[in-house]
């Protein structure tokens, strides 16, 4: 009977340090994860504000460009009030009576205010010009710094995509290792509670009496029953599976050993 009770003392055992292992190896796992995670964000972050700065630039330069169209129109209409301001003054003299000339005086009257309309129009658009460029030559330079920062931002996750591949690929290797020595419920009981937490940690060590993670003390028969290992403990408030600080330390420094 001794000896049966020692077994499944021995398996439990087994079992939280396999645990505790599948843990470590994948919070470090987590931890690359997470250096490469954000960059990838921040690459993507740039990437849409440089598209949206492009989009800026284009339409500032077709704004600029309609304007200066605009211009090209109004130029072409002072040009043709000149011409028929001449026509008229040219008639003017070969009238035959007042209403003629005074008819002429009228059309070459309307034909001055068309010119001091589109020049006004063009002093206008020339304003709206400068201030398109301005807001053109700052959207290019914030583009011209952003797309640095792009670059700086790829580099640097590719040397961090290069730099851990291989450990990642290796770190994911004995996780796999440790997980079969696993029984299905309580691995699928472990990534349940990795999932729902927010730092991934399914298993923790106790901590001044308190679960990691946790400020409420666990009372002193169940530090005991931990200490113990006789079996599977879950915290009653953080919902994690709970290893004496022992085992933990132990496992820590085999973990360092075996992949290092």
């Amino acid at each position: 009977m001794a000896k049966k009770a020692a077994s499944k003392t021995a398996n439990t055992e087994e079992k939280l340090r396999a645990l505790y292992d599948l843990q470590l190896v994948d919070s470090r796992i987590d931890k690359i994860r997470m250096m490469r995670g954000e960059l990838p964000l921040e690459v993507k972050d740039l990437e849409t504000e440089l598209e949206t700065l492009q989009q800026r630039i284009d339409r500032l330069e077709g704004e600029a460009g309609d304007l200066n169209t605009e211009i090209s129109h109004k130029n072409i209409s002072i040009k043709d009030a000149n011409a028929l301001i001449k026509k008229y003054l040219e008639q003017q003299n070969n009238v035959r009576n007042n209403r003629e000339f005074e008819a002429l005086s009228k059309e070459i009257e309307y034909q001055n205010l068309e010119i001091q309309l589109a020049e006004k129009r063009i002093r206008e658009f020339n304003i709206k010009i400068e201030q398109k460029n301005e807001l053109l030559e700052a959207a290019k330079e914030k583009f011209k710094e952003r797309n640095s920062d792009l670059d700086l931002k790829k580099g640097e996750l590719k040397g961090i995509l290069e730099e851990t591949r291989k450990e990642e690929e290796t770190l994911m290797k004995k996780s796999e290792d440790f997980a079969s020595k696993i029984e299905d419920r309580l691995l699928r009981q472990y990534q349940q509670i990795r999932r729902n937490s927010v730092n991934g940690l399914a298993v923790v060590t106790l901590d001044r009496g308190a679960s990691g993670g946790s400020f409420f003390v666990i009372p002193p028969q169940r530090q005991l029953d931990i200490r113990n290992r006789k079996k599977i403990i879950i915290s009653e408030h953080c919902g994690r599976i709970l290893v004496d600080q022992e085992l933990a330390k132990e496992e820590e420094d085999k973990i360092e050993k075996l992949i290092s």
